[in-house]
């Protein structure tokens, strides 16, 4: 009647450090560089011409409480 499959196994292998760390640093690089393009790009400081990055992330900024204008 009932399928235990779903039942998780207890006493598994813990996933060691090092295959921890390098996605950890990528997923930590892609989140500072999505903040940076949503909080700051074209605001008070701008590595590109232009305001498509701004108005590209308009929408994004005031839900997030960045203020740009």
């Amino acid at each position: 009647m009932f399928d235990d499959s779903f039942i998780p196994v207890q006493g598994g292998a813990a996933i060691p450090v090092e295959e921890i760390a390098p996605w950890a640093v990528l997923g930590t690089l892609l989140a500072l560089i999505f903040l940076y393009f949503v909080s700051t790009e074209q605001g008070a400081f701008a590595l590109f011409q232009g305001t498509y990055v701004h108005e590209f992330v308009h929408d994004g900024r005031h839900l997030l409480g960045f203020p740009c204008h």
